[in-house]
């Protein structure tokens, strides 16, 4: 028998009741259904009157609430109608036609026969779909109910704190139903837990469903640190835990025993938090103590201790643990006593935040970034809401450790709500240290301690430093325990007053670390992408794909042939290879004449009022006036050498080339260098030195069109002040006049040597790799 009929002969018996019920089905001629007439509209009718109708129809005639023999054929229609009035395309078809157009090509006996066949078995989403209306559906959701832009403002920043486990549903989505009881009752658990809960429904936020890459309905993902991660598996509630627990890093909680109890607690040091240890007599991590290392990991360390494991008898005897309750430590600076500790036969997310977010620092504090130095020491915003930070600017190493030890004994007798105590690293924030030391040499290589308070964000702080440097002993704490005293009567004790930067981020990873953890969520996210995703999302990585792949392969053919047909071209000839040698040199030449100097001289400007409009404030954009600073005395060296050191680069034609006389525009400069201040700092008015600040040898590279300017500072020499020998020569072709013997001042060499490595700042600056300090607008040279 041949295989087609055998294959026949096998569908038969479940095509044969089929055919017997065709007889049976109502034949309808395309003619004879109106869409307009099944929903009770005009032709004219919008789609919001199309829609009220569908929906007042469908509660009246859905089988499950109206009992009539017909109700099913009657929803049928009502169903079919609105899909045909609510898709423009079909509608117009139908008004142009008398047919939505759902079978174009064929023939219109056969689209006949189709059309009866279709008419009496109408599969639609909403056949499959009951149309289970929104009075059906538990109002639990409501409170869960998530926009486009509170998603954006305000869950996506929060999952960086907590995951969220979202829900994308619509109206007449049976699925959504079925799964309903489950999604209810882990979301209840979930949210007990700490998790966050969101539902999108995508028949009203179509454009936050889109966002979120849900094509369909209902979609379940998971939102964390701002990525989202799709559920694949079946709706159940063990797999949904398991999936919110799996979106959670991997080490946020750590196995404790008695081998590694001493390692872990004595981090503190490095990690510069708090340690938390957990005893349970759970095998496995709780997702509560997951979800709350979670929250907390940018200010706390955990721990847990299974306390029916062998191995930790040690641990829960030395920390009389009851191995009956759940109890919580906190171990900061001395990790043989716990610096607090909650018992509780169950342990509530209300409970564990409350003992966390009292115990978030150490006793001491590390400054390792902004952040931090914010948290620790807020700014003043009122005279009730003062708080003072004391603060040890020490270094690392056994030589500093007394000095350490001293500071953390007086801080934990003298702990109060108005005062923090923090110390920094000197070596690891220079800038922080500069700024409250000045720089002073009794302070050098010993310790010191500040009490500061901060006045705005914009680092701005008032402070007074111990005289003498900290040594620990009885007498610097009888010092600063009356200083404290004074200031809770005289807050003008602060006298002092300056402008510190941000602090260094001493945590952050490198910069290849970071790259290679994006890389690998790149990665990731494309192998999800590409088992989960349909094939319209994946169509622009493909084509980028392809893409590269036919550049590459077509540059590699096309440089096959290229050498094939070299290797067969003939030798040339003496003459030829003369002719393209000379080529080569000019193409050569060429790329480099952008860099050639154009004259044999360097132009530069004196930048007086007459000209400033024309050489600066309306310079041409992508142009720059490189500005060179000095005073009547110095001008001749300095010239000199910024001609020298710049001669190379007047081949630019974006380049200017000014000097800017000391004497005559001091103040412009400093209200210019006032947007500067942490790369050259303004002395305080009523310093001595204030008025014999020297300037000359800064040059700036300003930028009219946008404001901005960059800031070479002097080259700080070594012999500077001291004995120097003979002046420096200088390039016969710039310095004609100097055939002969050269002439210079005393001290002319450590002058010029104020622009030392000018000409790599130069380079730095054609890279755009300088830091940019932008003014609101340029002040008048006058």
């Amino acid at each position: 028998m041949e295989p087609g009929r055998a294959a026949w002969m096998l569908l038969l018996p479940l095509l044969l009741p089929l055919l017997l019920l065709l007889p049976a089905l109502p034949a309808a001629a395309p003619g004879d259904f109106d869409p307009y007439r099944v929903l009770g509209v005009g032709r004219g009718s919008s789609q919001a009157d199309i829609k009220k109708a569908y929906k007042r129809l469908a509660r009246e005639w859905h089988p499950d609430k109206n009992k009539d023999p017909g109700a099913e054929d009657k929803f049928i229609q009502i169903s079919k109608a609105y899909e045909i009035l609510s898709n423009e395309e079909k509608r117009a078809n139908f008004d142009r036609y008398g047919d939505a157009g759902e079978s174009q090509g064929f023939s219109q006996h056969q689209h006949r026969q189709f059309h009866r066949f279709h008419d009496g078995f109408y599969f639609d989403e909403s056949f499959f779909h009951f149309p289970f209306n929104s009075e059906r559906r538990d109002n639990s959701d409501e409170k869960y109910l998530l926009h486009f832009s509170h998603y954006i403002n305000e869950i996506v920043p929060d999952s960086f704190k907590k995951p969220y486990l979202i829900k994308i549903t619509s109206d007449w989505c049976f699925s959504c139903i079925h799964i309903e009881p489950v999604w209810k009752e882990v979301a209840q658990e979930l949210e007990a837990l700490g998790a966050g809960i969101g539902v999108v429904h995508a028949g009203y936020e179509r454009r936050l469903a889109h966002h979120l890459g849900a094509h369909s309905t209902p979609t379940l993902l998971g939102l964390i640190n701002g990525k989202i991660t799709f559920f694949h598996n079946a709706v159940v509630r063990e797999n949904l835990r398991q999936f919110v627990e799996n979106l959670l890093p991997g080490n946020l909680v750590e196995k404790i025993t008695d081998k590694n109890y001493i390692r872990f607690l004595s981090d503190w040091r490095k990690d510069n938090k708090p340690h938390v240890l957990l005893f349970d007599h759970m095998p496995v991590v709780p997702l509560l103590y997951k979800l709350t290392a979670f929250a907390y990991r940018d200010y706390l360390s955990f721990g847990y201790v299974y306390v029916g494991l062998r191995g930790t008898e040690e641990l829960s005897s030395q920390y009389n643990i009851n191995v009956y309750s759940p109890t919580m430590m906190i171990f900061k600076e001395h990790i043989d006593r716990p610096a607090d500790v909650v018992q509780a036969r169950e342990m509530k997310k209300q409970l564990i935040d409350d003992f966390l977010s009292q115990n978030k620092f150490l006793l001491v504090a590390r400054l390792t970034n902004q952040r931090l130095f914010q948290e620790l020491c807020p700014v003043k915003k009122s005279h009730r809401q003062r708080k003072h930070c004391v603060v040890l600017l020490t270094g690392e190493g056994e030589k500093f450790a007394e000095a350490y030890e001293a500071f953390l004994t007086f801080a934990v007798a003298n702990t109060k709500d108005t005062l923090k105590f923090v110390y920094i690293y000197n070596e690891r924030q220079p800038e922080f240290a500069d700024a409250l030391l000045m720089d002073d040499e009794k302070y050098r290589g010993r310790s010191a301690v500040v009490i500061l308070e901060r006045r705005n964000n914009a680092g701005k702080i008032v402070y007074r430093a111990l005289e003498e440097a900290w040594q620990g002993s009885r007498e610097d704490n009888f010092i600063l325990l009356d200083l404290l005293d004074q200031l809770r009567t005289d807050p003008g004790l602060l006298s002092s007053e300056t402008v510190v930067a941000d602090l260094n981020d001493e945590l952050a990873p490198m910069f290849l670390i970071r790259w290679l953890y994006s890389t690998l969520d790149y990665i990731s996210d494309c192998w999800d992408s590409l088992f989960h995703s349909n094939w319209r999302e994946m169509m622009p990585l493909l084509s980028l794909l392809f893409s590269a792949l036919f550049i590459l392969f077509g540059t590699v053919i096309v440089q096959a042939f290229s050498d094939s047909s070299d290797t067969r071209d003939s030798p040339p000839s003496e003459k030829e290879e003369t002719a393209a040698k000379t080529e080569k040199n000019d193409v050569s030449f060429s790329k480099e004449s952008n860099r050639i100097p154009k004259k044999g001289f360097v132009e530069v400007t004196e930048l007086t009022d007459i000209n400033y409009t024309s050489n600066l404030v309306r310079l041409r954009p992508g142009h720059m006036n490189v500005v060179l600073i000095l005073s009547n005395s110095t001008k001749t060296p300095l010239l000199q050498k910024f001609a020298l050191e710049v001669y190379t680069f007047t081949g630019s034609s974006s380049l200017h080339f000014s000097f800017l006389s000391l004497d005559k525009h001091r103040e412009w400069l400093e209200y210019l260098l006032e947007f500067a201040q942490d790369a050259a700092p303004i002395p305080n008015q009523y310093d001595k030195h204030f008025l014999e600040r020297d300037y000359t040898g800064y040059v700036l590279a300003l930028n009219g069109h946008k404001k901005y300017f960059c800031l070479f500072k002097p080259h700080r020499s070594g012999d500077e002040g001291g004995t120097l020998g003979s002046c420096e020569d200088y390039d016969a072709s710039l310095h004609a006049e100097a055939r002969g013997k050269p002439s210079c001042s005393p001290g002319s060499r450590s002058i010029k040597n104020k622009l030392h490595k000018l000409s790599f700042w130069m380079e730095r600056l054609l890279e755009g790799s300088l830091q940019r300090f932008y003014i609101p607008s340029w002040p008048a040279l006058d």
